[in-house]
């Protein structure tokens, strides 16, 4: 029996690289160090997927585009999150809602946002109105205040179609 509304909590974390470019949500962030990863390493849209997976009971990204597959090397985040929709809409739901905040000391992500929220909403296919995207700083303390790396946190509310 499917229940009309569900939520799930999704967390990811990489490590800063320099070698790369930086993605969030999608966007490219020109003013800092990418992350390390076998994808493109988007930490805010790991972390969306993760979410979206635990609502719909499915399994962890990890499960879906392993680490050690080289499909998904240097992968597009967005191509993953997409096929992650359309897993949560096999099951008989859609994004209803996605909440998100982003852990890091560095790069300032406030003139971002707003490009972050419309791109994650246009692959979702939901509202922009319905995406929300915090980031916040740990005061220099836990190895994003150190600026070693950067962390996420989404909540996903998905719901019957």
């Amino acid at each position: 029996m499917n229940n009309r509304f569900r939520i799930g909590h999704g967390y990811d974390v990489h490590r800063f690289d320099a070698s790369r470019p930086l993605i969030l949500g999608g966007i490219r962030i020109q003013e800092s160090p990418g992350l390390l990863g076998h994808s493109d390493a988007d930490v805010l849209a790991h972390a969306i997927m993760d979410a979206l997976l635990g609502a719909a009971s499915l399994r962890d990204i990890g499960y879906y585009f392993p680490d050690n597959d080289e499909r998904y090397r240097g992968a597009d985040s967005m191509t993953l999150l997409a096929e992650v929709c359309g897993m949560i809409e096999c099951k008989g739901y859609r994004v209803g809602n996605v909440d998100a905040t982003v852990i890091a000391q560095t790069p300032k992500l406030s003139p971002h946002i707003s490009a972050i929220r419309e791109r994650l909403a246009d692959v979702m296919h939901i509202d922009v109105d319905c995406v929300n995207v915090k980031a916040t700083t740990e005061e220099g303390l836990g190895f994003t205040g150190a600026k070693e790396g950067i962390a996420a946190h989404a909540v996903a509310l998905i719901e019957s179609i």
